[in-house]
């Protein structure tokens, strides 16, 4: 996971940090990094695998925001999405994976250090943008959720705006989060994007929300599109409760 983000046997831990500012500091993270083999943030692959495979061509060129520890690029390389970018902000991250990348054989997927608020790609670059429980970093301090802080907005701005700016004319930005569309669409519909939003639903107990924004396709009204979900309920399963991802669901 960016800035603030399986061994056949993955390492068991707790639940994070005592408070969820440490997920900002990026010294946590490498100390994360340093002794944690794997994390699956927000479910793993195969819990929305479907979703990909409706939204993402094999050819696609793609980038991934926030990688961590993630085995979110090996997946997709396996189900022939070979042209991949991965960054993260924290140093020990990017070496750790590279390494277990280049000893599992996945030479072709390159890994960053790269902070996503400050993304060096050219224009309109990729086909495809994914971030997986990063973006929601960003508002561990955000106050109410109903009208983040000004910093918090302004971060999630920069980042947006980024994501928008590197991918191709009729690119797509994932975003696989706890956010619930009352909180996100404010954001993703911001007058400066061209992108159309909508999302589905997966996971058990607690939803998760996996966001689609095709640029290009903003509609006159520049309203979103559930494609017919319905807003689950939040129902916390005891498995669900010994997981560190509960820490985002009462602040995104």
């Amino acid at each position: 996971m960016d800035r603030n983000r399986c061994s056949t046997a993955p390492q068991k831990i707790g639940v994070g940090p005592s408070t969820a500012l440490a997920y900002l500091d990026p010294h946590y993270w490498d100390e994360r990094f340093s002794s944690e083999e794997h994390y699956e943030w927000f479910k793993d692959y195969s819990h929305f695998r479907h979703l990909i495979h409706d939204n993402v061509k094999p050819n696609s060129s793609v980038l991934e925001l926030g990688c961590g520890n993630s085995q979110l690029c090996e997946e997709l390389y396996k189900d022939g999405i070979t042209e991949i970018t991965c960054i993260d902000l924290s140093a020990v991250a990017v070496e750790k994976m590279q390494k277990r990348l280049l000893a599992s054989g996945y030479k072709d997927i390159k890994v960053l250090e790269v902070d996503m608020l400050d993304l060096p790609f050219g224009n309109e670059c990729f086909d495809v943008v994914i971030e997986k429980g990063t973006m929601d970093v960003l508002f561990v301090d955000s106050g109410d959720p109903w009208n983040p802080q000004p910093a918090t907005v302004t971060k999630v701005m920069t980042m947006l705006e980024g994501v928008h700016r590197v991918l191709k004319p009729d690119g797509i930005f994932i975003s696989i989060s706890f956010g619930q569309p009352h909180f996100r669409r404010p954001l993703f519909e911001a007058p400066q994007f061209t992108w159309s939003v909508g999302w589905n639903t997966f996971g058990d107990g607690f939803h998760y929300f996996f966001y689609v924004l095709n640029k290009g396709r903003r509609s006159t009204d520049s309203k979103g599109c559930s494609k017919g979900v319905d807003m689950p309920s939040m129902c916390l399963l005891q498995e669900e409760l010994e997981n560190e991802d509960y820490i985002f669901r009462t602040n995104v």
